[in-house]
């Protein structure tokens, strides 16, 4: 048996706008939810990681403390990571690299945000922060600013169509509506999405992904530890980061993102396969162009056909590559530091056959993609049984 390292539980907490529930009680649920399948206790777990990536949002300095303690890991070491929208991620990165290194056996990720405790404005300026604080953010440049800078780019090069941009968000609904732990269980027609209130042109309002509250968590072991803890263990075979300049006015490119392309080269040769493998990716849709750029970056289409494709439908289900099947960001939602390990948590399900009405058939290799900012922390997994 290899040192491999593979995920042997994952829990999940329902997404949304939980009103009376803050970081602590977020992150018990997804820990309850995955000790129901998981041989092993709390006991047997050596240390964890905690991502969340925002103090601001829950008001409570040293975040992972609190959660640490909810969740009954207290006295156990622990890290709290963060990088940006990638934090859950890179905990996943992080504790692989424990285990990796032989500090430890098993190791717990939880990634968790409360985000609605802020109001939208609250919660747009401090994500606008993650821009630069002295060049952009200051002169009004939000993230959906940013994304449509990007959106803009890519339809004059490409000549992608408001049509295309949309068709995302109506897919991304159309499976999110079938996920009982997705923020908004709603489908949008193709209408709908494109008629809806302007945020930042070319962006509508179906274009945008969600402020939302919730929790993920896994745990991770070696592989030849892996039947102490369950009978269906799921490998990480390839890991891929990547990263791009602070400013945007100093990117190479607006229509891609070079931290991306980086990851995925990094994630295919370590696992030792090519795109046209993955049976299923989870790519960080933010924004309806992230994915169709993700889509791209990734390999899966050619620069400036991912839009073409996303119309239509070859990333749905049954399609040449099944994308955000679970409804992706824009419909499930995007608690920052929950949504890396939520990736990890739908992979695992996809895998295992356990998606119900959601599943891919005979999914046997899953990607992720989770961009943090606006491509400054990238990283790629790669997944197998």
């Amino acid at each position: 048996m290899s040192d491999d390292v593979v995920i042997v539980g994952a829990g999940h907490s329902k997404f949304g706008k939980r009103k009376d529930e803050g970081i602590r009680e977020l992150a018990f649920e997804a820990v309850q939810d995955l000790l129901k399948d998981f041989n092993k206790g709390l006991d047997d777990i050596d240390a964890s990681v905690v991502g969340i990536a925002g103090e601001e949002f829950s008001g409570q300095g040293a975040p992972a403390a609190v959660v640490v303690d909810e969740i009954g890991m207290a006295g156990k070491p622990t890290l709290r990571v963060e990088s940006a929208c990638a934090t859950g991620t890179a905990g996943i990165k992080a504790a692989y690299g424990w285990i990796k290194a032989g500090f430890y056996d098993a190791v717990m990720v939880v990634g968790v945000e409360k985000m609605t405790s802020v109001s939208s404005a609250r919660a747009t300026e401090l994500m606008a922060r993650a821009g630069d604080v002295r060049w952009e953010s200051p002169f009004g440049v939000s993230f959906p600013g940013y994304y449509a800078l990007m959106a803009s780019a890519h339809m004059a090069q490409y000549g992608t169509t408001r049509e295309m941009l949309s068709s995302v968000g109506v897919k991304n609904h159309f499976y999110g509506a079938k996920n009982p732990l997705a923020h908004i269980q709603k489908e949008v027609s193709l209408e709908e999405a494109m008629s809806s209130i302007p945020i930042a042109h070319p962006l509508n309002l179906y274009d945008c992904s969600l402020i939302s509250d919730g929790a993920a968590a896994i745990v991770l072991t070696k592989e030849s530890l892996a039947k102490e803890f369950t009978d269906t263990p799921i490998k990480i075979r390839g890991i891929g980061s990547g990263s791009d300049n602070m400013m945007m006015s100093e990117r190479e490119s607006l229509t891609s993102l070079r931290g991306a392309k980086m990851a995925a080269q990094k994630a295919y040769k370590m696992a030792g396969i090519t795109p046209d493998q993955v049976d299923v990716a989870e790519v960080h849709d933010c924004f309806t162009i992230a994915e169709i750029i993700a889509t791209e970056d990734l390999g899966f289409f050619e620069p400036g056909e991912g839009g073409k494709a996303a119309l239509d439908q070859q990333t749905y289900i049954g399609g040449k590559i099944p994308v955000n099947v679970d409804g992706g960001l824009k419909s499930k939602g995007h608690p920052l530091g929950a949504t890396g390990v939520s990736q990890a948590v739908e992979l695992r399900k996809q895998l295992l056959g356990e998606a119900k009405n959601r599943q891919v058939d005979g999914a046997e290799i899953g990607l992720s993609h989770n961009v943090g900012q606006t491509g400054q922390f990238v990283n790629v997994m790669i997944y197998s049984r």
